[in-house]
């Protein structure tokens, strides 16, 4: 029976502190976790691993009759190491409440009981009212344990009634994250005072840390996120700001001669290219995905510009029957800008490009083709950062993805696929409206 209980004890150890080494590593390097959530996150999975350790030292010791007094400091170690959580907690939650810590009547309240409580910590070693060891070398618990204790008790309901106080000062996620934390270490601190059982503390303190730490990644992925789209937008508005300033005087200077030429034409070319403006503007101030018409009409808007230009140099081809869904705006249009920048050669063959959509069984595909000199897969040049910026906002506004091939016979294979529930998404959207 002994061997089967020190089995399984080694057993929870194990995971235990596994579980806290990873919580280490991943507190030090995942993205998106603030200075703040850092420093708690690694000093209490730090505080769970160093206990785990003095555990295990302690049934090394317990074999050890002579080692009394290094038995007795583990225990003291352990004891100070199970209470850098509750007082770090306090910080957490005055930092994340917007309040200072030094002008915080909580914690200075805390402190002084945190302060208590190691003052009473040093003396237990020679106060065997709190705790002595019995004959068989084992650590037993005095009448007046339950007095060392009290401390670290008051401080867990204080900090549980300081969440509640805050609750409107706290992110709706990080109010829950600290009830989590909170309430399983409170009860496990409970049982340990009146058995002295630190693998079941730890245990416990395993298990809140680790399911709030999961809760507050989750969160603060979500802004990471939430950033790194952002990021994208402003690259997308970038691209906007950054027309090609050739584009816009010969498109210019072409509308002042059909004036004399050809009114109309004049007139058509002017309606083509202020379309073309707005719908660049309007990309900008977009934080969501648009229909796939209006990615059409701005494309449409601008190789009509394009084309009015280069009449005999510059053809297209549609085959774009479905368009019932949704793409990041900025899409269609720099893709098919990309091919003709670096496509059409006025000494050159004509440049055709190809612009189809089609629908398949896991979602939507947008293909663009051209007949052009194609590029490199490892240039470092504008085709690459365009596209880099359309993959990049693909992925974080839709999960979408773009691929670069090359076409048969020469030229580039443009690709976008768009998954099949934003599909979906848009088809309610049409019913809705």
């Amino acid at each position: 029976m002994t061997d089967l209980v020190t089995t399984s004890s080694l057993i929870v150890v194990g995971i235990l502190l596994t579980s806290a080494t990873m919580g280490i590593v991943a507190a030090s390097i995942m993205p998106g976790i603030d200075r703040w959530s850092k420093r708690f996150f690694q000093l209490v999975f730090y505080s769970v691993a160093f206990g785990i350790v003095c555990t295990v030292s302690e049934l090394f010791f317990f074999q050890k009759p002579d080692f009394v007094w290094a038995q007795k400091a583990i225990w003291v170690i352990e004891s100070v190491l199970e209470s850098i959580p509750m007082i770090s907690l306090t910080l957490y939650l005055l930092h994340y409440s917007g309040e200072s810590w030094r002008q915080s009547r909580l914690f200075r309240v805390e402190l002084v009981l945190w302060i208590v409580f190691l003052v009473l910590l040093a003396a237990s070693p020679f106060m065997p009212s709190i705790y002595y060891l019995s004959d068989k070398n084992q650590l037993e618990l005095g009448p007046f344990y339950p007095l060392l204790i009290a401390p670290l008790l008051i401080i867990l309901a204080l900090n549980l009634m300081g969440v509640r106080q805050r609750r409107n000062k706290l992110p709706a996620r990080y109010y829950h994250a600290f009830h989590v934390f909170l309430v399983p270490l409170s009860a496990a601190m409970l049982v340990h005072t009146f058995f002295n059982n630190f693998l079941l503390l730890y245990t416990g303190l395993a298990i809140s840390v680790v399911s709030m730490f999961a809760i507050v990644l989750m969160d603060q992925v979500e802004q990471y996120v939430s950033q790194q789209r952002e990021i994208a937008n402003q690259h997308a508005s970038i691209m906007v700001l950054q027309m090609r300033p050739h584009f816009i005087y010969n498109t210019m200077t072409s509308i002042y001669y059909l004036c004399d030429q050809d009114s109309k034409k004049a007139q058509e070319v002017t309606l083509n290219f202020t379309t073309y403006l707005r719908k660049n503007f309007t990309a900008i101030a977009s934080e969501n995905t648009v229909p796939f018409t209006e990615e059409l009409e701005h494309t449409r808007a601008y190789l009509a510009v394009e084309q009015a230009q280069f009449e005999d140099l510059l053809f297209v081809d549609y085959d774009t029957s479905h368009t019932k869904f949704r793409v990041p705006p900025l899409t269609l249009q720099p893709i098919v800008e990309n091919s003709v920048k670096h496509g059409l050669d006025p000494d050159g063959e004509p440049l055709h490009i190809y612009i189809k959509t089609r629908e398949t069984s896991s979602g939507s595909q947008i293909i663009v083709e051209d007949n052009g000199p194609g590029f490199e897969v490892v240039d470092d040049g504008d085709p690459h950062i365009a596209l880099a910026n359309i993959r990049q906002r693909l992925e974080m506004m839709c999960n979408g993805s773009l691929s670069v091939t090359t076409r048969d016979g020469g030229g580039a294979v443009v690709k976008v696929t768009i998954p099949k529930h934003h599909q979906a998404r848009v088809s309610r959207h049409t019913l809705s409206t």
